[in-house]
């Protein structure tokens, strides 16, 4: 019986930064209907990532599957305080599920902030997007702001989770 190797590795491959935008637009449009304007999103936080994180305070993470990548996740300074973190871009392939990917990806996300200083981690995300709130509210974020929106060419629920560090 073959033993499938799901593995978490830092970006930094030849690629990953093109998969990261290519997979989001793909997957989104196809389980959700959203239109490119996400797609341009994700592009624009890739490339700000690209341009010029500071390594010791933003880091990036790929999944991938015997070697195939299959999922994704970013932490970055958050813009509005020096002591929070930013989980951004979250993605696990569907066709990778059930390899505990999505927490595994979360947990290296808030891993590094911690050990990075800061004392709170971030993230938003849709309503619409059950299988990540799951894996968020495992992980011990909690909803702390919801807000309806137009976006993505859908009305939407924007939530903001929270998760504090210093405990």
């Amino acid at each position: 019986m073959n033993e499938v190797r799901a593995v978490i590795r830092p970006l930094g491959e030849p690629g990953d930064l093109g998969w990261v935008v290519m997979a989001h637009g793909e997957q989104y449009a196809k389980e959700f209907g959203w239109d490119n304007s996400f797609e341009a999103l994700v592009a624009r936080i890739v490339a700000d990532y690209a341009a010029g994180h500071d390594p010791s305070r933003e880091a990036a993470w790929i999944a991938a599957l015997d070697g195939r990548r299959v999922g994704s996740v970013f932490c970055v300074a958050d813009e509005g305080g020096e002591n929070t973190a930013t989980l951004r871009i979250l993605l696990v392939d569907p066709a990778a599920r059930g390899h505990r990917l999505g927490s595994r990806l979360v947990a290296r996300c808030v891993d590094f902030a911690r050990g990075a200083g800061y004392e709170r981690i971030r993230l938003w995300t849709n309503g619409i997007l059950a299988a990540a709130r799951g894996v968020y509210l495992a992980a011990g974020f909690r909803l702390v702001e919801e807000e309806p929106h137009h976006s993505f060419g859908a009305d939407l629920i924007g939530q903001v989770y929270e998760l504090d560090l210093s405990a």
